[in-house]
């Protein structure tokens, strides 16, 4: 790629800045000034080559961040608030980093890095550093099972989807996400208001939802997206009878009819569909037709770059918008010889659709059977009195582990009917599931953790 053909994010800036916005719950600034002001103190040519890290404490200045030193360092990793301290020093070494843009610096002091750069959310005027290099974005898988690992992206393949869709037309969209944008779901958000045109309202962590709902709608968000756990949660919390988006989208976790449904309902105006992607493969597919799943026409055929197949019953992805490798101890090749990449999600053909059904990571044990949670709980949820629910194995005597629910019952449900209602609950399991897979056990809890990234919080305790 010649420099000519080379663009950053700040080239995106003088497209259509009128009335565009960036905002989160104490701050709100237009693009217009974002595009001629800097929030690193006349500290940016320092950082020209540089591996940063960018470590701040909010997303409103991760996203002035990410807007001046992408065409200036050299390679930029997203540290998710969420990151384990434990992690961040192997991942420092990893990266290569040698600079790191923060407002927490006594958090560095100790870090070995000799360049650290104070950002502060007080813009100052200066002109606008021209593009010098593609900067490679890093990211971080969730690290569920450990040290997370740290995946390249460039800008071209993080923006794949988006190029395809084109440019916003008419009203431009105020985008929101219940994501982190530092994390790869919400990062495409961030994305597409910036290149697809439009202005972006920021969650705030620790932000009651009804404050947040609140927030939306005074922004007049109109595009929104979050796991189908973000969406859950919102229909569990009755703020969605407050809020009327046009646009809403779910992806990072399997969208089960009854959680569509749900939107269908909250949200009868809306266009709402969920999308497939991961930090490696990138954005794969979207569907929009009001269905779980995907229909098998879209295997083996190839989509705006995108090319999908089955092996062993697990989803590969082969596309224009994937990582390009792994970095540090891990590094090596994202794909296998032929370019696709191994999700790790597993599905399975029924009729003329393919279904999720679970991580092959995420097998349970029950007897020597192999169980997926996802495809237990997609049966669960589809009761009217169930809004959500989450399946783990529990330790038994006699078979090793047997397979427990744990639900939260619908607003209103009547608590004093759950025995006919865990009733109805096993009677569906039976005539839906393989008996090991039917629970063995059901406690209603009031409710259910989910991650900083969004998605149910699992534990086989």
């Amino acid at each position: 790629m010649s420099p000519r053909e080379i663009f950053a994010l700040r080239d995106y800036l003088d497209r259509g800045l009128t009335g565009r916005t960036l905002s989160d719950a104490r701050h709100s600034a237009s693009l217009t000034d974002i595009s001629d002001q800097t929030c690193l103190k006349g500290r940016l040519a320092e950082l020209s080559g540089r591996s940063v890290l960018l470590a701040v404490s909010s997303q409103f200045l991760a996203s002035l961040v990410m807007l001046e030193i992408d065409g200036i360092a050299r390679r930029m990793l997203l540290c998710p608030p969420d990151l384990n301290a434990e992690h961040l020093q192997a991942l420092i070494e990893d990266a290569e980093i040698d600079a790191v843009v923060t407002n927490q610096s006594d958090r560095f002091a100790a870090s070995g890095i000799s360049l650290i750069v104070s950002a502060g959310e007080d813009l100052e005027a200066a002109t606008r550093a021209r593009t010098e290099r593609a900067t490679e974005w890093l990211m971080l898988t969730s690290g569920t099972l450990g040290l997370p690992k740290i995946v390249g992206h460039t800008l071209e393949g993080l923006t794949g989807a988006i190029a395809a869709d084109g440019p916003a037309r008419g009203t431009r969209p105020v985008w929101a996400t219940f994501y982190d944008i530092r994390r790869y779901g919400g990062l495409q958000i961030f994305l597409r208001a910036v290149i697809g045109g439009g202005s972006l309202v920021l969650s705030e962590p620790g932000e009651a939802l009804a404050d947040h709902v609140a927030r939306l709608n005074e922004k007049a968000v109109t595009h929104i997206s979050g796991t189908p756990s973000h969406w859950r949660k919102l229909l569990m919390s009755g703020a969605a009878s407050a809020f009327a988006p046009r646009y809403v989208r779910l992806s990072g976790e399997i969208a089960d009819q009854a959680v569509l449904d749900g939107l269908r309902q909250a949200f009868p105006e809306a266009s709402i569909g969920h999308a497939y992607a991961s930090t490696e493969a990138g954005v794969g597919f979207a569907v929009n037709d009001g269905l779980e799943g995907f229909p098998a026409n879209m295997v083996g055929t190839s989509r705006d770059g995108v090319e999908m197949k089955i092996v062993d019953g697990c989803l590969r992805i082969r596309s224009r918008r994937a990582a390009h490798a792994y970095v540090g101890r891990r590094a090596g090749a994202l794909t296998d010889e032929e370019g696709f990449v191994d999700t790790g999600d597993m599905v399975e053909l029924r009729g003329d659709r393919y279904h999720f059904v679970g991580r092959r990571g995420g097998i349970i044990n029950i007897g020597g059977l192999k169980v997926h949670p996802e495809e237990i709980e997609a049966v669960i949820n589809r009761h009217d009195e169930v809004r959500m629910s989450r399946v783990r194995a529990r330790k038994s005597p006699i078979t090793g582990a047997i397979v427990v629910a744990d639900v939260v019952l619908a607003d209103g449900c009547d608590a004093s009917r759950g025995d006919e209602i865990k009733g109805r609950i096993i009677a569906d399991c039976r005539a839906s599931l393989a008996p090991h897979k039917v629970p063995a056990m059901i406690k209603f809890v009031e409710k259910l953790d989910i991650t900083a990234a969004g998605k149910l919080a699992r534990s086989d305790a």
